[in-house]
């Protein structure tokens, strides 16, 4: 199974975290979008090490980081830089989508 994660507000890292690493326990695989004030959780190197577990991609929307002047230099090549078309490949391609 695929699990899309759509993250677009700040407030719930620890339910991020916990989603994905249950999911990938189970053996699922793990696509997270990331956009609006979810970009803020960059800030926190735990949410950007989520790219170095197997079996997660990770995304992010430009527009909303160059919005919130979230600087992206420093992230791990893991996570791609995208746009809305990733978000909606994610929830195309995804048998579950959860918002947070």
């Amino acid at each position: 199974m695929r699990l899309g994660i759509l993250v677009n507000t700040d407030r719930h890292l620890a339910a991020v975290t916990g989603l994905t690493r249950a999911a990938l326990a189970k053996g699922h695989e793990v696509v997270i979008f990331t956009m609006d004030d979810g970009a803020k959780l960059f800030g926190n190197p735990a949410y950007a090490a989520l790219c170095t577990l197997q079996g997660i991609t990770m995304t992010f929307c430009d527009f909303s980081t160059k919005t919130l002047g979230i600087d992206t230099g420093g992230l791990p090549d893991e996570i791609v830089c995208g746009s809305q078309y990733n978000n909606a490949s994610m929830v195309h391609e995804a048998d579950k989508v959860i918002v947070l």
